[in-house]
C-alpha cells in the first residue's frame, strides 16, 4: 500500500477539527452498537436496512420534494423554501456502488439543499451487480446534461462515499469535455469519496480498528461487484487516477476515523499539485457517514454548514439576474 499523505504535508489546504467531549461519547456508544455488524452489509440483501438507516436522518421542515426524470434517468427534486432558479445540485447517493436509493437519501439532501439555497436532483442511477460499470457513470452524466437542456445555468456537483467517487469522475468527465458547455460547473462538494478503486490506501490499515463499518474484504467484494473485469486505475473508476487539472473547485469533508481517510487526502495532495482549487476537512475522531447525524452531532452540523456555505457562494458568484423563488 502507499504512504499515506499527512495533514502537515498537505499543510495550508487542511482544516483538521477537534473531537468535541460530546460527540465523543455519542461515537463510542455507536461504534459499539455497530461493532457486530461491521463487515457484514454487503449484496443486494442489504438493500432495505441501508435505506432504512439513511430515512432515520431527521427531515427539515422546509423542503419539498419531487418525483421527475432528468437526462432520461429519474430520481427526485429536493427544493428548498427559499432558492434560486437557474441554479441546481447533482448529488449522487451512497451505497458502494450496489445500494441507496434518491428517496432514502432525500432528508439528508435537504439539509444541502436548504444550506445552499438551491434545489437538488438525486438520480437513481443503475446499481451493481445487476448493472456493471460504467452504468452508474453514464447515468451521472445523462443528468448532469439533462439539467444543462433544462436551462440550469450554474450546476454544483455534490456525494458521498461512493456518490462522492461518482461525483469527482463527473467533475473530470465535464472539465474535460471538449463540447461546449450550456452550463458552468462551479463546484464540487464531497463527503467521504471513494477515490481510489485499488483499494490501496494505508488507512484500510492504520484505520481498521477504529472504523465502526467496513472491512477491507467487504470493500473489496463489494467493488468488484461494481466493476465486473474492469481495470480499478482507470479514470472513469477511480478519480484519484484522472486528469485533476481544470477542475472546479472541490471541497472535501472526512473523518478521521474512516478507512477511506486516504482515499481523500491523497485526492486532495494531487488536485492541488494540479493546479486545482481543492480544500479537506478532516474531523477528528468521526465515522463514517458522520453527516447524517444531524440533531446528535455537533460535527454533522458543522460540516453541512460549511458545505452549505461553500455551495452558495459558488452558485451565485456572477450568477446574474435569475429570480428568487
Amino acid at each position: 500500500m502507499q504512504r499515506p499523505t499527512t495533514e502537515s504535508e498537505l499543510g495550508d489546504f487542511v482544516a483538521t477539527h477537534p473531537l468535541d467531549p460530546e460527540d465523543g461519547a455519542i461515537t463510542a456508544a455507536t461504534r459499539a452498537m455497530a461493532s457486530s455488524m461491521k463487515g457484514k452489509m454487503r449484496g443486494i440483501e442489504a438493500r432495505e436496512p441501508f435505506d432504512a438507516m439513511m430515512e432515520r436522518v431527521p427531515p427539515r421542515d422546509d423542503v419539498t420534494f419531487e418525483a421527475d426524470t432528468v437526462g432520461g434517468i429519474p430520481g427526485l427534486w429536493v427544493h428548498p423554501a427559499h432558492r434560486r432558479s437557474g441554479e441546481a445540485i447533482l448529488h449522487l447517493h451512497a451505497g458502494w456502488f450496489n445500494l441507496g436509493t434518491a428517496k432514502a437519501f432525500r432528508h439528508l439532501v435537504g439539509h444541502i439543499a436548504a444550506r445552499a439555497g438551491a434545489s437538488a436532483f438525486i438520480p437513481d442511477y443503475r446499481l451493481a451487480p445487476e448493472h456493471l460499470f460504467p452504468a452508474a457513470v453514464d447515468d451521472v452524466l445523462a443528468s448532469y446534461r439533462g439539467l444543462e437542456e433544462r436551462g440550469v445555468h450554474r450546476i454544483a456537483v455534490t456525494g458521498d462515499s461512493a456518490g462522492g467517487n461518482l461525483a469527482l469522475v463527473l467533475a473530470a468527465r465535464v472539465s474535460a469535455d471538449a463540447i461546449p458547455a450550456k452550463s458552468a460547473l462551479v463546484g464540487v462538494a464531497a463527503l467521504s469519496p471513494v477515490t481510489d478503486l485499488t483499494l490501496s490506501g494505508e488507512t484500510y490499515v492504520t484505520r481498521a480498528d477504529a472504523e465502526p463499518y467496513f472491512t477491507l474484504p467487504q470493500v473489496a467484494d463489494l467493488v468488484h461487484a461494481y466493476l465486473g473485469s474492469a481495470d480499478p486505475k482507470l479514470p472513469l473508476a477511480s478519480p484519484l487516477h484522472a486528469q485533476l487539472s481544470g477542475l472546479p473547485p472541490v471541497r472535501i469533508h472526512v473523518g478521521d476515523d474512516e478507512v477511506l481517510l486516504d482515499d481523500s487526502r491523497r485526492y486532495v495532495e494531487r488536485a492541488i499539485a494540479a493546479g486545482t482549487d481543492a480544500r479537506l476537512d478532516v474531523w477528528m475522531g468521526m465515522p463514517h457517514g458522520f453527516a447524517g447525524s444531524i440533531g446528535t452531532l455537533k460535527a454533522s452540523a458543522q460540516a453541512l454548514d460549511a458545505i452549505g456555505a461553500f455551495l452558495a457562494e459558488k452558485l451565485r458568484a456572477d450568477a446574474g439576474p435569475h429570480s428568487a423563488r
